[in-house]
């Protein structure tokens, strides 16, 4: 089995596209900006995808949904 698994993710956002986009755009700035390294002290995974995704299962990275207000006329 595979650390983290996919129902502890899921548990922490509320899609899997939530999951694909947010831990996309965290594995992004950890190999892109090595001052922005990973969050956990001794990630398991060498690999940015998996750094991110321990990140969001140890509560380091949040998503937070906002809504626009519709336009009325």
């Amino acid at each position: 089995m595979l650390y983290p698994s996919i129902d502890s993710l899921m548990d922490k956002l509320d899609s899997k596209y939530t999951l694909v986009t947010v831990s996309s755009k965290r594995a992004r700035e950890i190999k892109e900006d090595t001052k922005r390294g990973p969050l956990v002290e001794r990630p398991a995974s060498y690999k940015p995808v998996g750094m991110a995704l321990e990140e969001i299962v140890e509560n380091h990275l949040r998503f937070e949904r906002f809504s626009v207000p519709d336009e009325k006329e």
